[in-house]
């Protein structure tokens, strides 16, 4: 495990005829490059031997020729029980929920009510995200403290309370019957554990601000990945707002590099992180979009998901020894325990949240509010954190959520388009 870092590290102090600094040998340890590959490292090992499984069964023909007491497990894990759906929409969402009540109080408070639950949910979340990973715990007059710097752990605790609290979602309501052939939840998953370490370890180079605005851009990776994964299509507004949200982007992130206190590697490895987030989450949502066209609820695919993710973290981080170094950092600071299962209990409820949401009110609606989400979480930041935004930089946050309310608008009026058309028609655009 040493070995590179150390031969590494000699490179450029043999050259130059000098000792090799033991600060410099311990901090291989502590880079993120390093820790991304022994993490992917720990994540091939269960992999490749799922995958060679996987192969073994489908060469043998094991849904013709299986039998015994392991059958149906097998059959569901590698070849699933139900075809596709024709047509992908049938489920990928329960339908909307009609009110039975004409009330418009009713739905103004469920309005509110999911409104401030996402808001509480994921505004408590950032905050929280960014002083675990950027502030000291134990500091005293003598002692600095310590920081906590194991990523994948805290991925960990946020996935075994969302895979808790779907089994129990999936197991009090009536869900669909499942299809899928379950290997299948592994690849978001793989996908889905990276974007969330990334953007963990992303808040050690950048302001949460600058990742919150990347998280904003990340339209265009998705539009980018829908192309290549689903082969979809998109409308000219669609890449006009996303072009508005990139130089909106590009403007708040020129505009404070001058106010930095951080070396060109250090921003570097920042943009590079943000950038893995943002391709590994676009990956993500297109490959659940193809899972899918299994009929299948949304707390489902949360819970398949998450089942794997908790195998993935769990197995990395016993290989690593890291498991038991995390308890007992949580151990020697019990509000570093408080501040890691609120974070988990915040993203599990949001998830929660977020599909009560769009099944009473609809995407454009859940859009709208995550939008506003965004803009209270970078004020917020810099209230309590003390991050400094200039006039040009904030030029370019308002250019970032006008394009974004511009895509919900166009949406909403393709929509009402759409149904207003007779059947068979379809709407022209020009490009």
């Amino acid at each position: 495990r040493f070995c590179l870092p150390l031969m590494l590290a000699s490179l450029p102090t043999m050259a130059a005829g000098e000792e090799i600094p033991a600060a410099l040998q311990d901090s291989w340890g502590d880079f993120w490059l390093f820790r991304f590959f022994i993490n992917a490292a720990g994540y091939a090992s269960i992999v490749v031997p799922g995958f060679l499984l996987i192969q073994y069964f489908k060469r043998r023909n094991y849904l013709e020729t299986g039998r015994g007491i392991c059958f149906p497990v097998i059959k569901s894990c590698v070849f699933g029980s139900e075809v596709k759906s024709v047509h992908p929409e049938d489920g990928s969402l329960p339908p909307r929920a009609e009110s039975t009540e004409s009330s418009t109080a009713r739905q103004v408070f469920k309005l509110v009510f999911c409104a401030a639950g996402l808001q509480a949910s994921y505004l408590t979340w950032g905050v929280l995200q960014e002083r675990v990973m950027t502030r000291t715990y134990g500091a005293t007059e003598t002692d600095p403290g310590e920081k906590f710097k194991d990523s994948q752990f805290l991925v960990f605790m946020n996935r075994i309370l969302a895979f808790t609290v779907a089994g129990l979602y999936c197991a009090l309501t009536k869900q669909p019957r499942h299809g899928a052939p379950t290997y299948k939840y592994s690849f978001a998953s793989l996908s889905n554990i990276l974007s969330s370490w990334c953007q963990y370890e992303a808040l050690k180079y950048v302001s949460f601000p600058t990742q919150v605005l990347a998280k904003a851009s990340k339209v265009i990776p998705v539009m980018m990945m829908g192309k290549l994964v689903s082969r979809k299509s998109y409308e000219y507004w669609e890449y006009l707002t996303a072009a508005l949200i990139s130089v909106g982007v590009s403007m708040f992130l020129l505009s404070s590099a001058p106010n930095r206190h951080m070396s060109t590697v250090t921003t570097f490895s920042g943009v590079v992180l943000l950038a893995g987030y943002i391709i590994f989450d676009s990956f993500t949502s297109n490959w659940q979009d193809a899972l899918f066209t299994y009929k299948m609820s949304p707390v489902q695919m949360m819970f398949g998901v998450n089942v794997f993710s908790c195998l993935f973290t769990v197995g990395s981080l016993l290989e690593q020894g890291a498991l038991l170094e995390s308890l007992r950092f949580m151990a020697r600071h019990s509000e570093f325990m408080a501040h890691a299962v609120l974070l988990s209990v915040c993203s599990a409820c949001g998830q929660l949240f977020i599909f009560y949401t769009i099944n009473q009110f609809g995407a454009a609606v859940f859009t709208i509010i995550m939008t506003l989400r965004q803009a209270f979480a970078i004020l917020l930041s810099c209230l309590i954190y003390g991050h400094t935004v200039t006039v040009v930089g904030g030029l370019g946050v308002a250019v970032v959520f006008v394009a974004l309310f511009l895509r919900v608008y166009a949406r909403s009026r393709m929509k009402k388009r759409s149904k207003k058309l007779p059947p068979g028609d379809t709407p022209i655009q020009k490009v």
